[in-house]
C-alpha cells in the first residue's frame, strides 16, 4: 500500500498563503480535476453537499503542488480562529547547499531567498549569524504568522 503526504496548514486567507507558499517553494496552484473550472464545481459534482461548503471554498485553488512531483501537496484550510501561540512544526527551507559550500556563498543564498520572500509577504524575525559555527540562516514568518526559516 502507498502512503502519501499532504501537509494541511489552517490559515484565515487560504488564497494569500496559496499565493506565498507557492512562491516560497517553487510549486503551483493545484488545478481542479478534470474539466471542472473550480474545486467548488469539482466538489459538487461528487456529491459534496452545499451546506459543507462554506462560502468561496474552492472557487480559488486552496492547495498547491510541487510541479515535479516530488514534494507533498498542501493544502490551505480555512479555518474560523486566528494563529494564537508558535508553530510547533515550520518549513526549513534549504537553499544554502549544505555545509560543503562556503558559508559565504550559503551567505548570499539565504541573504537573496530573504529579500525575494519579504517582497512577497514574510517578514524576518530573526539572523542567525553563527561564523564559529560556519552557520547562517534566516527565522522568518509568511503573511499569517507561522514560522520558518530559510538555510
Amino acid at each position: 500500500m502507498e502512503t502519501t503526504v499532504q501537509l494541511t496548514i489552517d490559515c484565515s486567507d487560504p488564497q494569500r498563503m496559496v499565493t506565498f507558499w507557492a512562491e516560497a517553494l517553487g510549486y503551483v496552484p493545484e488545478p481542479p480535476p478534470g474539466a471542472h473550472a473550480t474545486w467548488r464545481a469539482y466538489w459538487a459534482a461528487i456529491g459534496v453537499p452545499e451546506e459543507e461548503l462554506p462560502a468561496g471554498a474552492g472557487d480559488i485553488p486552496e492547495s498547491i503542488i510541487d510541479p515535479e512531483g516530488r514534494g507533498p501537496r498542501v493544502w490551505f484550510q480555512q479555518v474560523p480562529e486566528p494563529k494564537v501561540a508558535k508553530n510547533r512544526w515550520h518549513f526549513d527551507l534549504k537553499v544554502g547547499g549544505g555545509r560543503d559550500v562556503p558559508l559565504d556563498v550559503r551567505t548570499r543564498r539565504v541573504n537573496a531567498t530573504v529579500e525575494r520572500l519579504v517582497k512577497a509577504g514574510a517578514s524576518v524575525l530573526r539572523i542567525k549569524d553563527e561564523p564559529d559555527t560556519e552557520f547562517y540562516a534566516a527565522a522568518m514568518q509568511d503573511p499569517e504568522g507561522n514560522e520558518f526559516d530559510v538555510v
